[in-house]
């Protein structure tokens, strides 16, 4: 797709409408876009390809963006193939572009492909600078945002920073390229979290330098390589991406995670749903594992300050969905929550124990209430036990 963009640059971004898993593990229903622009100034400039199954539009867009005139430059801020996938096909079409790139990323483009590409190359280092006529380019180092080669690239010049995946969501953008011009927190602030949160949200520190790198730059738009550019309120997802890298929870309100074989330990997260709500908790949700992406159960986890996990016994361990959710929660570094834990067993109530050692293995983490354990499904004698649980969360989350 071939829009114009502010002053000197052009978009050339493809959205994917037909992929279902991105990164072949998240459902995208909404696509996905892969964002590249192109800058003529003096000299021009591309910044980033985009995956190889949009290569034709991809292609045949540049071609009509340059008008004939020479490509001079390719910036690349991430190599992973999403972003790198026609990177090759683009520099052996424009053999006197010169691809400007972190030393990391000069390895792993020889990772990727075979050609040798070292003559043509233009090392961007921490600070370095690329000038093109008009604009100026300085170039900030981003290691493990989400990739160890990763930089981010700022134009001095009008103030726009090319983020690569820092401030990306998932999310087909179907022509609207601004944030201004989408209702955001309706219909992207979810995508937005779940993208980062699953993809980089284990990088919370190196998440955190950038953005005090970014914090003493004068930016005025963000460009990432996934989703809507940002012109105006920029402080609104700068915020959230604060939030999110530092582990710290948007919403002071409990999500429940139950893991039930026939249904009567999510019986009873129903029932502890209701009893914080009359306490005056508001948004509780209730999610059962069994049927819910992970890549969501992981947001929620990151989005809600209190979490409970409600899993029967299987097998003498915690259900298999509960825990696969809490080993990808350590894996993504979760961490500053309150929890608290239900477990279930018909005969030998196990879960809960277990789930305690995975819970407080993790940083930061605070318990609120007894584990309540259930025998096959809650009585009207456990209705005490279950309001004093509903009691710790709700004090918990008011200190």
């Amino acid at each position: 797709m071939l829009q114009k963009l502010l002053n000197d640059y052009l978009y050339l971004g493809q959205d994917d409408d037909r992929l279902a898993l991105f990164e072949n593990v998240y459902p995208i229903p909404r696509g996905v876009s892969y964002n590249a622009y192109l800058l003529l100034d003096e000299q021009t400039a591309l910044l980033d390809t985009v995956d190889a199954s949009q290569a034709p539009a991809f292609l045949d867009a540049l071609r009509e963006g340059l008008a004939g005139r020479p490509l001079d430059y390719v910036i690349v801020h991430h190599m992973e193939p999403d972003h790198a996938g026609t990177l090759m096909m683009t520099l052996r079409q424009y053999p006197e572009a010169k691809a400007v790139m972190t030393k990391k990323a000069q390895q792993m483009f020889a990772q990727f492909f075979d050609e040798d590409i070292s003559a043509r190359v233009v090392t961007a280092a921490e600070n370095g600078t690329l000038v093109t006529g008009r604009h100026s380019f300085r170039f900030l180092t981003a290691p493990m945002v989400h990739w160890p080669e990763v930089m981010v690239s700022f134009d001095e010049t009008d103030g726009i920073l090319f983020s690569a995946d820092a401030f990306g969501t998932f999310g087909s953008l179907h022509g609207a390229l601004y944030a201004d011009q989408l209702d955001f927190e309706r219909d992207w602030l979810d995508d937005a979290r779940r993208y980062h949160t699953n993809i980089v949200g284990k990088y919370g520190a190196p998440v955190q330098a950038l953005l005090k790198k970014a914090s003493a730059l004068p930016i005025r738009v963000i460009a990432p390589l996934h989703g809507p550019i940002w012109r105006e309120n920029l402080g609104v997802f700068i915020g959230k991406l604060d939030q999110w890298s530092r582990y710290e929870p948007e919403d002071n309100t409990a999500v429940i995670f139950t893991g039930s074989v026939y249904g009567h330990t999510h019986a009873a997260a129903l029932r502890l749903a209701a009893l914080l709500t009359d306490r005056g908790l508001r948004g509780v949700r209730v999610y059962d594992t069994s049927k819910t992406d992970l890549s969501v159960l992981v947001a929620e986890a990151f989005r809600a300050r209190a979490l409970v996990f409600a899993a029967a016994t299987y097998n003498n361990g915690i259900f298999t969905p509960v825990e696969t959710l809490l080993t990808d929660l350590a894996a993504h570094d979760l961490q500053n929550r309150v929890f608290a834990v239900i477990e279930n067993g018909s005969w030998a109530p196990n879960s809960g124990k277990l789930m305690l050692e995975r819970l407080n293995a993790l940083k930061c983490m605070t318990q609120a209430g007894e584990t309540l354990t259930l025998r096959s499904a809650l009585k009207p004698a456990q209705e005490t036990a279950l309001a004093a649980l509903a009691d710790a969360i709700a004090n918990a989350l008011q200190a």
